[in-house]
C-alpha cells in the first residue's frame, strides 16, 4: 500500500421522516472518508501519477467500507459520489489526480456496474472543512430523484499537508421525490445517461 492513511471513518445517515411524512422504507446514505498524507505538499511536480495510484487504492478501500456500512450488496447501491478537500500546502490538482484517473474503476467493480460518471467535487480547506459530496444515480445521470448530496466533516482534518478523500453511496434516491424526469424503473444503464 502506497497511501499513508492517518484515519478512516464511515458514517451512515438514515432518513425516516421528511416533509412531515414518514419515509418507508427509510432512505440511507453512507460515506467512507480517508485522511491521507499529501506526498506533494509544498512542492510543484509535473508527474502526479503517485496520487492517481493512491486514488486507485482508495477506490477499493472506501467503497467497500461504505457498502458494508449499508449492509447491502454492491449491486444494490443506487447512487454514488466522490469528493476531496486538500490542505493549505496542496493544490486542487492533487485532489483531481486522486479522484479522476483511477479511482472510478475499482469503485465500479465493487458495485458491479456504474455506467454514469461519478459526480465529484474538490476544494481546498482547513481543519473541519465541510466535505460536500454530490450524488447521482450510478447507471443513469438523468434520474432526477437521485440528484442529491451529502455533507460530512472531519474535525481535525485536513491538516496543511493532508488530503481528505470521501466516497458516498446510497440505497435509494431522495425521500419523497416528485420533480419528475426519468424514474429508476426506466433506467437502461447502457450509456450512463438513461
Amino acid at each position: 500500500m502506497s497511501v499513508e492513511i492517518r484515519k478512516i471513518f464511515t458514517v451512515v445517515e438514515e432518513t425516516r421522516f421528511e416533509g412531515g411524512r414518514p419515509v418507508n422504507p427509510p432512505t440511507r446514505r453512507a460515506v467512507a472518508v480517508a485522511v491521507i498524507r499529501n506526498p506533494y505538499a509544498n512542492q510543484f511536480v509535473d508527474d502526479l501519477s503517485k496520487l492517481s495510484d493512491i486514488g486507485e487504492e482508495l477506490g477499493d478501500i472506501l467503497p467497500r467500507r461504505a457498502v458494508a456500512a449499508l449492509g447491502i450488496d454492491g449491486s444494490a447501491v443506487e447512487s454514488f459520489g466522490k469528493a476531496a478537500v486538500v490542505g493549505a500546502d496542496g493544490e486542487l490538482e492533487h485532489a483531481a489526480a486522486i479522484l479522476h484517473p483511477k479511482l472510478g474503476a475499482p469503485f465500479r467493480d465493487i458495485l458491479g456496474k456504474g455506467a454514469a460518471l461519478i459526480p465529484s467535487s474538490k476544494k481546498r480547506g482547513g481543519l473541519g472543512a465541510p466535505i460536500d459530496i454530490p450524488l447521482g444515480h450510478k447507471d443513469a445521470a438523468k434520474v432526477r430523484s437521485h440528484f442529491d448530496g451529502m455533507e460530512v466533516r472531519v474535525p481535525d482534518a485536513p491538516r496543511d499537508d493532508e488530503i481528505v478523500v470521501a466516497i458516498a453511496v446510497t440505497d435509494s434516491g431522495r425521500p419523497h421525490p416528485r420533480v419528475g424526469g426519468l424514474t429508476k424503473a426506466q433506467v437502461k444503464g447502457e450509456d450512463g445517461l438513461v
